[in-house]
């Protein structure tokens, strides 16, 4: 990722509609799955600049992982602990010794996506939970994604496929941020269609200032769909959460 993107995730992390929305989400989700267990070991790969690692760290003890040294002395200057350099091809775990691994907007990272997802079935005890998000759609593929460094983005059957094959039976895959997807679409075309005819460098969809009341409001809106989502999945939206189990 461009030290812009980390920048940018680094300041706007715990203010930014994006954020605050996807965190209610996802930690919303993982308290029913996990059914209140506490004392769990967890593992979460790509931590960037560490901004999960202090509410996953209520399920139990959590090592942030990043392939970036940089990165993670960047994660640890913000108070963050329990950090550690490795890839998500060779993680320095025993085998079946950990209960839960996120990749949190991470996997569209990495080439050999399934490679990764195998060994976290590797890592994961039985029952082991790994917990992902991902960018929906390649037709919506554009310069946020370049400068993200995404090599990809999915579809719903394409996780899931990609969970099936690593050895990981999927339990939830679902679309998410689809309230506000009727907006998103055309808004994202249209950008698509201003950068082929004039580039906009290292600007992304963070780069835009949001006035707090509107902040505020797709906040809301966006989070609320964590109510829906523990009884239904989404058969569209911009993003995507899968949960598969070792």
């Amino acid at each position: 990722m461009d030290a812009t993107a980390y920048r940018q995730f680094a300041e706007l992390e715990d203010t930014h509609f994006w954020f605050l929305a996807r965190r209610r989400i996802f930690f919303h989700l993982l308290d029913r799955l996990l059914e209140g267990r506490r004392g769990l070991r967890i593992l979460e790969i790509g931590c960037g600049s560490g901004g999960m690692l202090r509410t996953l760290s209520r399920y139990g003890d959590v090592t942030g992982l990043d392939i970036s040294m940089d990165v993670l002395r960047f994660a640890r200057s913000r108070g963050a602990e329990g950090l550690c350099v490795a890839s998500g091809h060779a993680l320095p775990v025993r085998p079946h010794s950990l209960d839960l691994i996120a990749l949190f907007d991470a996997i569209e990272h990495i080439p050999d996506d399934v490679g990764v997802l195998r060994e976290c079935q590797r890592a994961l005890k039985p029952g082991g939970l790994v917990f992902l998000s991902v960018p929906a759609y390649q037709f919506l593929y554009a310069n946020n994604d370049r400068v993200a460094h995404h090599l990809r983005r999915y579809t719903r059957r394409q996780l899931r496929d990609r969970l099936s094959t690593a050895g990981l039976a999927p339990v939830k895959v679902t679309y998410f941020n689809t309230l506000l997807f009727p907006l998103i679409l055309p808004t994202v075309l249209a950008k698509k269609l201003q950068e082929s005819f004039r580039p906009v460098g290292d600007r992304t969809n963070l780069s835009h200032h949001v006035p707090a009341p509107l902040n505020r409001l797709l906040a809301d809106v966006i989070g609320s769909e964590r109510h829906l989502l523990s009884g239904i999945d989404f058969p569209f939206g911009h993003s995507i959460i899968g949960v598969g189990r070792a």
